[in-house]
Order: structure tokens, then sequence, then C-alpha cells
């Protein structure tokens, strides 16, 4: 059964150390929740991006809380780059495992189905996968000719963080159309997530609503936090602040040295 938690002891949940998967900027990020992590002062994170990230990741590498980062890419987009993440780049304070965006959505595939690993094409000759040790390029068993393909382990992250509009009372939560939000909670071994609020109903006796709620079973908690995705945007809630997002870009929304005490 879904817990109802406070937002701090929400983030509790997410320990030292852990794979932590997020989606990219369009799709809910839990970027209270992070602040609320920050200043827990949660340290060596393997971020995976689901399959992209920004200001969520940036954020928590400015903080010192990242060991790892796995991506196909970490930006800001129209604002320009993510300046913590490029500075601990070049500095070597972050191990960063290169990924693409079909890389990623296939091993949380793998992961979903109970499955070690899967294949994938679309890697062979690049630079990304001679830099991936942990990819495995074999002979495809069903071909009589050479036929390379490649085979990426399954992703399986200790924790699943996101933003919703709402959950009901059920502990189910509404994805509307953001599956990648379902296959991060289905590969995930918990799943946590903040919402704009809980509603007292379910999901499930309304037919047309059903398609787009992600069932509590792979829901371990959530916390009401009110415009949790703020500076950026939530579908159909609010949109991007893109004064925020632009002066935080600049390093002055939230200040390196003031992200973990910052309201």
């Amino acid at each position: 059964m879904t817990e109802s938690l406070s937002l701090p002891d929400l983030v509790a949940r997410i320990p030292d150390g852990a794979m932590l998967v997020v989606p990219p900027e369009y799709s809910g990020v839990a970027v209270a929740a992070t602040r609320t992590l920050l200043r827990r002062g949660v340290r060596g994170l393997h971020v995976l991006a689901a399959p992209t990230s920004g200001i969520q990741t940036d954020m928590l590498i400015a903080a010192g809380c990242v060991a790892t980062v796995e991506a196909a890419a970490i930006t800001l987009g129209e604002f320009g780059t993510a300046p913590a993440f490029n500075a601990a780049v070049r500095a070597g304070t972050i191990r960063m495992l290169d990924s693409t965006c079909p890389a990623i959505h296939a091993a949380l595939n793998a992961a979903e189905k109970g499955l070690p690993f899967i294949p994938l094409r679309g890697l062979i000759g690049s630079d990304v996968l001679r830099h991936r040790a942990d990819w495995k390029v074999t002979q495809n068993p069903f071909a009589d000719a050479p036929d390379p393909i490649v085979l990426l382990p399954a992703l399986y992250p200790d924790i699943a963080l996101f933003h919703a509009a709402a959950a009901d009372r059920e502990g189910n939560v509404w994805i509307g159309r953001r599956r990648e939000l379902a296959v991060m909670a289905h590969a995930a071994r918990r799943t946590l997530v903040t919402v704009e609020r809980v509603l007292d109903t379910c999901f499930f006796d309304r037919e047309e609503l059903v398609a787009g709620a992600l069932p509590a079973l792979y829901v371990d908690a959530v916390a009401i936090a009110e415009r949790g995705a703020w500076p950026l945007g939530l579908d159909e809630e609010y949109a991007p602040a893109a004064p925020a997002l632009a002066r935080y870009a600049a390093g002055t929304l939230f200040p390196q040295n003031q992200l973990a005490g910052a309201a």
C-alpha cells in the first residue's frame, strides 16, 4: 500500500549511494524534493537520467551529492549548458557514463520485464560504445552471416523519483501521457512521488482515467509538494518559469553555496 508521507520523510527514503532514476525536464521533475534532499546532505548518488536531465541533476552535483551520472545528456536546453555538471566533468569529480536515449530506455525496459540484458543495434561503430566496457558486442545467434549486436545490462535503479499532478486516495498516481514515468516505476526497486494534491477519488473507477494512472502497486510513497516542479513546468498545471531558469543558468537563482539551505 502506498504510504502518505511528509516531504522530508519521503526524501529520507533515498540513502547515500543509491542509484536514483529521474525523468527529463518535461516529464515531472521533483525539484522541491531535490532541494529537500540537498538540505539532508545525501552523498554518493548514481543519478540515472531517463534519458536526459537538467536543473535537477545540476543542483545535486553543485551540492556535492553525486558520484556518478549516467545520461544521454545533461543540459538546460535553451538556457544553455548545465554549469555544475560541466565543471564537474572537466574537473573529474564525478564519473560520467555516456549513454544514448534508446540505450537508457531499452535497459529500463529490460528491468521492467525482469531481463538481465537487452540487445540494441544502433550503437555499433559509435564512440559511446567504445567507452562503455559494460556493454558487450556479440554475434546475433539467429543470423547465418556475421551480424554483430550490442547487449546492454538491465538498469535496476534503487529509487525512482518524480513529480505528478495528483494521487488518489488509493495511492494511484496520475501520469497522463508520460509513459516514461511508468517505465521508471516498473524498473526501480522503490518509487517515490511528490504530487500537487491528493484527491478523494479512485482513478480506476473512471474508464477515461485508467490509461493515465500509475497503479499504487508501483508506488511506495507520496508526499504533497505544491508547485513541486518549479521552476520547471508540469503538464496542464503550470508552465516553466523562463526568467527563473535563466537566472539559474547565470548562477543567481540557487547560488551553489546556498543550494542546500534555500527555501
